[in-house]
């Protein structure tokens, strides 16, 4: 998944601090013009689109200008440490939703609550996951004041291809119950061929990344990373493991999933891409590059374990506005239109790079069954019902989710069980977990 992660070091932090406190901000007058900077990521499509946006929003707002500071996913996160640490704080700007409290903590972002009544913006238009995610108290994440807007939510469902499903003579998956585990996985081995007859697999069933979709499986076990208070990790459990192993299993025990070397030589999305998975995740952002597959894809609720039922990550980047901005109300004013403008959100839904924000009209967006992926309507029922964020979200730091992933790469590969792997791993996480609440309550 293209999502790109915020990590903050202390020392990071402590320059940003110093450097937000006597910064100017970056907005100011051009040729006579308010001047305000928006700094976000995104392929061509979003640019295109919000490029778009931005002109509708200037030739609505007269004597307003609109610098654009846009970059790749994957220099965004380096770019932005960089304008914060030299002072030159965008007046608007995405942030990932995990890096709220720290942002908060360092005086880098203002509080917009004030900002958002006065403008009389219904937040209830907008879905409550997106809007939540960027709520802060000063000691709990989700709750107290509103420190941004939801550029989108990311509800990241599970994809399938249809053809595959037709051509195998399966029917298709319903779009109303997750198949169990075990469905799962018998589906998945009728699904795993050599189509060719070389004697070699060439068509699989899945190609899961364990970063993004080990959540799913464990979350729907009844297992998770963390405690409700985020103090404990709690990944040493019998149903964490299974989770776990069975996301393992499907590569080394029942080879449905591609192997290391296989994915060296062709890596799992582009295997999607050629028509070669049968399941693969789908994101909203997706759907501008899916649109030109040779195969038609649809979406389909994720596996369940014994909870019997559905869990799918669920991300979001936010529209921050700088505390140090020399116009807060023309900012928020842009933060308020890029996330729930109907002209706006029409044009991004248009650029298929997103689900509107706004409910109404994403419910009618997903009535649509004719386009492509015709069950649209997952990605809202898992922003609505059963999407979770990313366990990093309500922690200082992810260091001691780093600690896991970093290592879970024996467990991948079959050389060592998942119960092993994390009865090894929880106290190295508690340790780093320890040390991130800790600096949490000295940052205040």
């Amino acid at each position: 998944m293209r999502k790109v992660k915020l990590l903050l070091s202390s020392m990071l932090i402590f320059s940003m601090l110093l450097l937000g406190a006597c910064s100017s901000g970056s907005s100011g007058e051009a040729d006579g013009k308010k001047e305000i900077t928006f700094m976000f990521r995104g392929g061509p499509d979003e640019k295109t689109a919000y490029t778009e946006a931005i002109k509708k929003f200037e030739e609505s707002h007269e004597g307003v200008s609109v610098k654009i500071i846009n970059t790749d996913a994957d220099q965004y996160a380096t770019k932005l440490s960089a304008a914060v640490s030299g002072g030159n704080v965008p007046d608007v700007f995405y942030l990932d939703s995990g890096s709220i409290a720290n942002y908060v903590d360092n005086g880098i972002i203002a509080d917009i609550t004030d900002e958002i009544e006065a403008a009389n913006f219904d937040l209830n238009s907008v879905w409550k996951f997106g809007v939540d995610i960027y709520r802060y108290d000063g000691e709990t994440p989700g709750k107290g004041a509103l420190y941004g807007l939801p550029k989108d939510v990311g509800p990241f469902a599970l994809g399938y291809n249809k053809d595959m499903f037709k051509e195998a003579g399966i029917p298709l998956p319903d779009k109303d119950k997750a198949y169990t585990w075990e469905e799962f996985l018998e589906i998945s081995q009728q699904l795993t061929k050599d189509t060719n007859g070389d004697g070699e697999v060439d068509q699989w069933a899945s190609g899961f990344n364990a970063t993004w979709t080990l959540q799913s499986f464990a979350y729907s076990n009844g297992a998770s990373f963390l405690n409700d208070t985020g103090e404990k990790i709690t990944v040493d459990t019998p149903e964490f493991a299974d989770s776990l192993q069975l996301l393992a299993d499907l590569t080394n025990k029942y080879h449905t999933t591609p192997n290391s070397s296989q994915a060296e030589t062709l890596d799992t999305y582009q295997r999607w891409m050629n028509g070669e998975l049968a399941f693969f995740p789908v994101g909203p952002w997706d759907m501008s590059t899916y649109a030109k597959l040779d195969f038609e894809y649809d979406l389909m609720p994720w596996p369940s374990g014994t909870t019997g039922e559905s869990v799918a990550y669920t991300g979001s980047l936010g529209l921050v506005v700088s505390e140090s901005t020399k116009n807060p109300d023309l900012a928020t004013e842009l933060a308020i239109y890029l996330c729930a403008d109907e002209e706006a959100q029409q044009t991004l839904l248009d650029a298929q790079v997103q689900i509107p924000n706004l409910i109404d009209m994403a419910e009618e967006w997903a009535s649509d069954t004719e386009s492509v992926p015709s069950n649209k309507q997952e990605f809202l029922d898992i922003v609505q019902d059963y999407g979770v964020p990313y366990p990093t979200f309500a922690t200082y730091n992810s260091q001691w989710l780093d600690e896991f992933w970093a290592n879970i790469t024996p467990v991948m590969q079959g050389k060592q069980t998942a119960k092993e792997f994390l009865a090894e791993i929880q106290p190295k996480m508690q340790k780093l977990l320890d040390e991130a609440n800790e600096q949490a309550k000295m940052s205040k």
